[in-house]
């Protein structure tokens, strides 16, 4: 049967082409069109399933007269299918064509496609295994037959097969323009999603390829007398930086998908959704699972990120309270215990109604010391049997259990701006102590160094201006999101005095960026703070060393600058 003469959405259904991967209500949808008198065209392993279940198949090489070939790569790619695909049928000059080709018309197509994203999710898959699951043909169908939507019905969905054979049915065979369109766009999303997931993947595999998999930031070359050069206002230490022209994509092509419904966002009149990659990469909620509670909202996902990230930036066992996307505590200790005591005594009333992450199994004493006081969310490497029974019996608790230990780090982060996008390169800190360079006569001792590392680690994820005093690796003032700094420091003074006033003798302060005057270092160390850390850089260094030094602390330049804003 050749092409015939139709209008836009009068086509009646006379053949269909079947070829799927995903086998849901394949059968049903095969018979449904035959009870109407549709022949239908199959592939392969769509065509075996449909021809065992009493199905009358028509294979595509008896269509096309060319075998399949290559594994499979090669078996739909041909004249005869798309010039049956894509002939319009109100063109005379698409109509002879077919006739002078012998090309018989195709009115539906039935395609999804070879399962790339799921093989990219299993563990171990190689490259090999992802590229032979990259579909040519289904895609290529699926995009010719939406394109002339107008005159071929593309099914991409199971949800979509009963719907269409009721308009078959209802409408003498004929699907209206609305449906057809609808179909047509619903194909279209699914091949950019498809390829969004590849390209990514692909992008990934380039990075880690030339990168070993691992992207850190180092330290900026030192001036004259060992400390960083440069002006005030100026980045990470002070040295301006060179454009890095590779590394970061030409064009961003990753697709999302929505995983969570939200009751609202950030506030209640606002809708919030939670999306995740369709290539299977991770992210934060990877291999997580929620064993109690009601639904996270978009603020505790915001929070959770937060926590989850400075948890996990620790070997040793660390807790971490996160309010607001700002720690308002975080400690290190012997076990998970000690670490929510100390991370808690930092500022117990900010922490009400935190988010808690745990980089360990939580046990049951930990369990009943955190039962004592209202959190939303709590996270951590595993539970045992008593820490479920305790927290079971706070029903609202969104419980989390990451079974993968938080492992893996993204490379990349990005930001929606006013319709557009920002990405950048994740921040690290691959600072060591070894690579500071000592601003003051007196050197840290032992233990400020170790505080002055671990508020270092802390400060990254506050948000600037930030300002982080830590005792015994354990913080006890976090100054938050200021636009002055010395509001920060004044902030992180007045929590310190608040709850831990004995603490600031001898304690380390961390600052994100450089102190532009000396206000912010003298106010700390008329307090007790007895070294400090910050990249340096600024105009007025040589009047803060001079404080320093007249106060006999010490004080240290780290060369890299860490804003979070």
């Amino acid at each position: 049967m050749s092409i015939e003469r139709a209008a836009a959405g009068q086509v009646r259904v006379a053949r269909a082409l079947i070829s799927v991967t995903d086998k849901t209500g394949v059968i049903e949808l095969a018979s449904g069109l035959a009870e109407l008198g549709v022949e239908i065209i199959s592939t392969g392993g769509t065509a075996e399933r449909l021809q065992s279940a009493g199905v009358q198949v028509r294979r595509i090489e008896q269509l096309t007269g060319f075998p399949e070939m290559m594994d499979g790569r090669v078996k739909t790619l041909h004249p005869k299918l798309y010039g049956a695909l894509l002939a319009r049928r109100d063109d005379e000059g698409h109509l002879g064509a077919a006739r002078e080709h012998s090309i018989e018309q195709i009115d539906l197509v039935c395609v999804n496609l070879y399962p790339f994203e799921q093989t990219i999710e299993k563990h171990g898959v190689s490259d090999a295994e992802a590229i032979e699951n990259i579909d040519i043909g289904g895609p290529t169908m699926v995009r010719a037959a939406a394109k002339n939507g107008d005159f071929v019905v593309v099914l991409v969905d199971p949800a979509d097969y009963e719907g269409v054979l009721s308009e078959l049915r209802e409408r003498d065979g004929r699907v209206c323009l609305e449906s057809r369109r609808r179909l047509a766009g619903k194909a279209f999303a699914l091949t950019a999603r498809y390829d969004a997931a590849i390209a990514d993947w692909f992008a990934r595999r380039a990075r880690e390829t030339a990168q070993g998999g691992q992207e850190g930031i180092t330290a900026q070359p030192e001036g004259e007398e060992g400390l960083p050069e440069g002006g005030q206002g100026q980045p990470q230490g002070g040295q301006e930086q060179p454009q890095r022209e590779e590394g970061l994509p030409q064009r961003v092509t990753q697709s999302f998908e929505l995983a969570m419904r939200l009751r609202y966002g950030e506030n209640p009149h606002q809708r919030g959704a939670y999306y995740v990659p369709v290539d299977g990469g991770r992210h934060l909620l990877s291999g997580t699972e929620q064993l109690q509670g009601r639904e996270l909202s978009y603020n505790n996902l915001l929070d959770l990120a937060a926590a989850k990230a400075l948890a996990f930036d620790f070997e040793e066992p660390c807790c971490v309270i996160v309010k607001h996307n700002n720690p308002c505590g975080c400690a290190l200790g012997r076990d998970a215990l000690e670490a929510y005591e100390r991370a808690l005594a930092c500022d117990p009333q900010s922490a009400f109604g935190g988010v808690i992450a745990v980089n360990r199994e939580l046990h049951g004493q930990a369990a009943e010391a955190i039962c004592r006081q209202f959190v939303e969310v709590l996270l951590a490497q595993g539970f045992d049997e008593d820490a479920l029974q305790l927290l079971s019996g706070k029903k609202n608790l969104r419980l989390l259990d990451v079974r993968d230990g938080g492992t893996g780090r993204f490379t990349t982060e990005s930001r929606p701006l006013a319709g557009g996008l920002l990405l950048q390169d994740t921040d690290v800190i691959s600072e060591q102590d070894s690579s500071w360079t000592q601003m003051t006569a007196r050197a840290p001792s032992e233990q400020e160094r170790a505080d002055m590392m671990f508020a270092w680690r802390v400060c990254m994820r506050v948000r600037s201006n930030a300002i982080v005093i830590a005792k015994d690796r354990a913080t006890i003032g976090i100054g938050a999101g200021q636009m002055s700094r010395v509001d920060s420091v004044a902030i992180a003074l007045e929590k310190a005095r608040q709850f831990q006033r004995e603490a600031l003798s001898g304690s380390s302060l961390a600052s994100d960026a450089f102190f532009p005057f000396p206000d912010g270092p003298e106010l700390a160390m008329k307090a007790g703070v007895s070294a400090i850390i910050q990249p340096g850089g600024s105009v007025k260094d040589a009047e803060v060393i001079a404080a320093a030094n007249a106060a006999g602390v010490a004080m240290a330049a780290t060369g890299v600058r860490h804003f979070r804003h």
